[in-house]
């Protein structure tokens, strides 16, 4: 047989370069990976501060409006839609929101909820944390 062209295939594999090296070094990607977990630490840390205003709230009996403008305090309990005394948010009892307390009277608030504030009651209740709403279980102003 006469030596002819052999296959392409035929012959030993070429040699292939060393792959080379994309030049990132690990010390970089561990820096890099902590700047990124401390950035993610402190976004979490700034959304979870309470930066939102206070507004103190008391239960009133709304159909104790005086000429004045001002209710009578009750319990916070007639608030809360759990109890017996609630009825709703047209109801007889409503959270009045700021205002001045003068004994059992309060007045120069407001029955309508803030918005992008924390509500807290006398007693220290969390009625709303600013921002998302109210509490569930609470009544609204009206």
């Amino acid at each position: 047989m006469a030596a002819g062209p052999k296959h392409p295939l035929a012959g030993p594999p070429p040699r292939t370069p060393a792959p080379k090296s994309s030049g990132v070094k690990a010390s970089t990607v561990i820096t890099l990976t902590g700047i990124g977990v401390v950035s993610l630490l402190l976004i979490g840390y700034c959304s979870a501060q309470d930066d939102y205003e206070e507004v103190g709230a008391d239960c009133v009996d709304v159909n104790s409006l005086e000429p004045d403008g001002s209710y009578t305090v009750v319990d916070e309990d007639y608030c809360d839609d759990d109890h017996a005394h609630y009825y709703g948010s047209r109801g007889a009892y409503s959270w009045y929101y700021g205002g001045v307390r003068s004994g059992a009277r309060i007045t120069h608030g407001t029955t309508m909820r803030p918005s992008d504030v924390q509500i807290t009651s006398r007693k220290g209740t969390v009625i709303q944390r600013g921002g998302f709403g109210g509490r569930s279980g609470w009544g609204s102003g009206s």
